[in-house]
């Protein structure tokens, strides 16, 4: 039978928290999606572009 782990500890994995073992690692995995803990890697954002209008052809 193949063990699931939690992503964020290491911990077998509880069905109840699913792919978590716990509401604590759940809550932490939470967190860092909102705030700086995952982001994908690219250029910043020009503040200027994002508050014109997009034009659609």
């Amino acid at each position: 039978m193949n063990k699931q782990t939690c992503p964020m500890c290491g911990q077998p994995t509880d069905p109840a928290h699913k792919p978590f073992c716990s509401g604590r690692c759940h809550d932490r995995d939470l967190l860092n999606w909102l705030g700086d803990g995952y982001a994908i890697p690219g250029t910043p954002a020009d503040p200027e572009a994002l508050d014109m209008p997009e034009t659609r052809d």
